[in-house]
């Protein structure tokens, strides 16, 4: 079944959500929650509210022009001298930030297998190539289909034991609610605060979601369809991402357990599984990881043969071909021996920073009325979109300062 009438089958959504909801959540919450508690709750729904702004706008740039945001990014420049210059940009962003989620995204995988089997650098390795062929050989055949449902209801299931550990080990509530509500940064911390922005709020689903929607609906007549679908399933999002950091801040951080690898992520369940809590954690990893594994490549696929308006016989050789080498050079990345959940984490972060270039350009398009008539952004829309990449970009100018401070 191709990917076009898969999206058909479920909200894009869904699809956006499902996307963000892939081993670098789990890690970069699980870790938020293990070394800071509950102090950086904030990212985390400042996250989840910027995502339902962005996605908004992407849903309705595709429901309204039935076009995507590479496709839209490559009308509007197509006769300006900055054309080339968005391309490359565009692309160098897109295959930097998902070359880089791609290695969280099988190292993830991986490190589920190994939470399973028992943890060895030799095993590890060879879960990596297999899990990238499996990747490369399901995205080349179309198969994915096959596998899907299992694969998410793993995850689902994950996200569900989160919600009832959530409820056992009785998170402190006025530490959690402090902590969504009051915006710090503790020493150490603001790596991790971009790493939450950046697994949330994913750059490349800004283009998945503007293909997904003008495939899904219409037209303008289906707007209030998509910001519903929107808001919702990304809402559910957000609330899974506070669950785990709460979770993590109750039973990681309250007995200062060290985060090493899946084995220690899992030691959240096991007021609830005991012993076999592991299990549980490494099954859901592999399924987020290997869903994530092609999602993200196929997402850059989409937006690369957009942005160069592939004519329409040769997209899906194109597409094929564009997401292969990002699982590839991901790949790469993961067998380079840095340690899996820095790996993670820094696919998180890297994702933080590319998120005000690609985000820039959205809102650029958003308010082109050649494209969109009156559909154009709102001033409050603006407003909160100039807000997520001002704060955004400031968070990693900050970090880029205080590196280089160190030099």
């Amino acid at each position: 079944m191709s990917f076009s009438r898969r999206l058909r089958n479920g909200g894009p959504g869904a699809l956006v959500t499902a996307a963000f909801i892939g081993p670098g959540t789990v890690t970069a919450c699980t870790l938020a929650g293990a070394s800071f508690g509950y102090a950086l709750l904030w990212a985390l729904l400042f996250a989840t509210i910027a995502t339902m702004v962005l996605q908004e706008m992407s849903a309705r740039l595709g429901v309204v022009t039935q076009k995507g945001l590479g496709e839209t990014l490559a009308e509007l420049f197509r006769r300006s001298v900055w054309r080339w210059p968005l391309i490359v940009l565009v692309c160098v962003a897109l295959y930097a930030g998902n070359a880089a989620y791609e290695a969280g995204n099988l190292s993830g995988a991986a490190l589920g297998i190994a939470a399973i089997s028992g943890d060895s650098d030799g095993a590890f390795q060879v879960s990596i190539l297999a899990i990238s062929s499996l990747a490369a050989i399901l995205l080349w055949s179309g198969s994915y289909r096959q596998i899907e449902k299992v694969l998410i209801a793993l995850v689902i299931f994950m996200a569900l034991a989160f919600v009832a550990t959530f409820a056992i080990v009785r998170p402190d509530l006025p530490a959690l609610l402090s902590g969504l509500v009051l915006p710090r940064v503790p020493d150490g911390a603001l790596l991790t605060v971009i790493a939450l922005i950046g697994t949330t709020v994913v750059p490349y689903n800004l283009f998945l979601h503007a293909s997904a929607a003008r495939t899904k609906w219409s037209g303008p007549e289906d707007l209030s369809a998509a910001r519903v679908d929107t808001m919702v399933t990304i809402g559910i999002g957000g609330i899974i991402g506070i669950l785990i950091v709460s979770t993590a801040a109750a039973s990681l951080f309250a007995f200062a357990v060290p985060v090493e690898n899946a084995a220690d992520m899992a030691r959240q369940f096991e007021p609830l599984f005991g012993p076999h809590a592991k299990y549980l954690m490494g099954a859901g990893l592999f399924a987020a990881g290997l869903t994530s594994s092609i999602t993200a490549p196929l997402a850059t696929g989409y937006a690369v043969s957009e942005i160069f308006e592939i004519a329409p016989e040769n997209r899906q050789r194109v597409l094929r071909m564009v997401a292969l080498s990002v699982i590839a050079i991901g790949a790469g990345l993961a067998l380079t021996g840095i340690r899996p959940v820095t790996i993670i984490l820094s696919a998180q972060f890297a994702n933080g920073l590319l998120l005000p270039i690609v985000a820039a350009f959205l809102l650029f398009a958003m308010n082109q009325k050649r494209v969109l008539g009156d559909f154009t952004n709102t001033r409050s829309a603006n407003f909160m979109g100039v807000a997520v990449v001002l704060i955004a970009l400031g968070l990693g100018v900050r970090l880029i300062l205080r590196a280089a401070g160190t030099l």
